[in-house]
């Protein structure tokens, strides 16, 4: 039996349909945000045309209510909401993991004192507190990826936490301690790789609930401002444009389809690195 004929690659995770669409979807994303130059018709902010324009061959998504190209500011939006949505899922699971790693490690009152740190957000619902710091700090897009950093981290500083509270008692770290490794040294290097597999599944599926979060504050006017071209944005104007549907439906279906191919693609991972999580979950 050939390996590639094996029962274990049968059942790969990779090869379900969900796993194949979101994939398809997320590579399919990456490459229209890097060739957007090439592939938008115009600028996202030339007013070229008629406004408000239904979709037709020249203007397959329409014009807005400025004369804008509908497709174009759509290819350029994912210029935006792409890169700031990996690197705010960056800064909250740098951020998280540091903090779930020392509350887990040392215990005692820096363990309760960073927990109720994060207890303290927690008590928040996320968006709502995004809107706050969104709106403290300023309308921004700047401010509303901080934002979504502040009510993000607790989720992986809890979970590091957790995992850290079930390794740092094993064999491999007490004798990585008796041999004189520094607390940094046994993190980084010993206690790393078991935390790296969760950590890695929350985060792909946090890019899509990034993608949303931020969203959801540039619709409410606290994110991108105009002219600039970015989902939320677009959605908003949308609604200032209810007749006219093509406004607001194209980029809507934009965030639909990069949080679902994300979530998509976190299930497969989880699958794929922890099976019996998979299973025990399924029921």
């Amino acid at each position: 039996m050939t390996r590639k004929d094996s029962p274990r690659a049968a059942r790969s995770p990779w090869r379900q349909p969900l796993a194949l669409v979101g994939a398809a979807f997320i590579v399919l994303w990456v490459l229209v945000a890097l060739l957007a130059p090439l592939l938008a018709p115009q600028g996202p902010l030339d007013q070229l045309s008629p406004k408000l324009l239904e979709p037709s061959a020249q203007h397959l998504f329409g014009t807005d209510e400025l004369g804008r190209d509908v497709l174009s500011r759509v290819i350029y939006g994912s210029r935006v909401s792409l890169p700031l949505a990996f690197l705010l899922v960056a800064f909250a699971a740098v951020l998280g993991c540091a903090v779930g790693a020392v509350a887990g490690f040392f215990g005692g009152w820096v363990d309760g004192a960073l927990m109720r740190l994060a207890d303290l957000v927690f008590a928040f619902p996320g968006i709502i507190l995004a809107m706050a710091v969104a709106a403290a700090l300023g309308p921004q897009l700047r401010n509303a990826v901080l934002a979504v950093v502040v009510v993000s981290w607790p989720s992986y500083a809890r979970l590091v936490r957790g995992l850290v509270l079930s390794a740092r008692n094993a064999e491999y770290v007490a004798a990585s301690r008796l041999l004189g490794s520094s607390s940094v040294r046994t993190m980084l290097v010993d206690l790393r790789p078991n935390i790296a597999g969760p950590v890695l599944v929350m985060a792909a599926l946090d890019v899509g609930n990034a993608v949303l979060l931020l969203s959801g504050l540039s619709f409410l006017g606290l994110g991108a401002q105009p002219p600039t071209a970015e989902w939320g944005a677009m959605v908003a104007a949308g609604a200032a444009n209810f007749d006219r549907w093509w406004v607001g439906l194209f980029p809507g279906l934009c965030i639909l389809t990069v949080v679902l191919a994300f979530n998509f693609v976190g299930d497969t991972l989880r699958d794929a690195l922890d099976p019996r999580t998979a299973r025990a979950i399924r029921g």
